[in-house]
């Protein structure tokens, strides 16, 4: 059981980027997907997150209006669409699932939720300037 990132680049600034996330072993019809990222030294930041049962969606403040995340369930993959890309989004971008009953009754989709079942290896986006 493992999660797979792929997409991850060198962009200018201004530029968009889509990454992918795959699940082998699951599907995710029954969990909720997120990505956070990572610059080293830094702590990391969940940016977007979706869960499909529970009809819900979440983007960080400094991804709104910029990043989409997306299920598509015939290929089992999440996506996130990063567009009007900056240098402050350099990182390692990974993403995560966990089974949305084990996110009662809170959800899964919400800020300073840092612990998910399935973590991928990640994919590093570069942004120049």
């Amino acid at each position: 059981v493992q999660l797979v990132e792929s997409g991850g680049g060198l962009v200018q600034t201004g530029g968009s980027l889509r990454l992918s996330c795959t699940a082998s072993g699951f599907t995710f019809d029954d969990y909720a997907v997120g990505w956070f990222r990572q610059v080293p030294g830094k702590g990391r930041e969940g940016i977007a997150c979706i869960s499909h049962s529970e009809k819900t969606t979440y983007y960080a403040d400094s991804v709104k209006g910029r990043f989409t995340i997306s299920f598509d369930h015939a290929k089992n993959m999440v996506y996130l669409q990063m567009n009007n890309l900056e240098p402050d989004d350099t990182a390692v971008y990974r993403c995560v699932a966990d089974r949305v009953s084990y996110c009662s009754p809170y959800g899964c989709c919400r800020p300073g939720k840092y612990e998910w079942d399935y973590w991928g290896q990640g994919t590093q986006v570069t942004v120049s300037s």
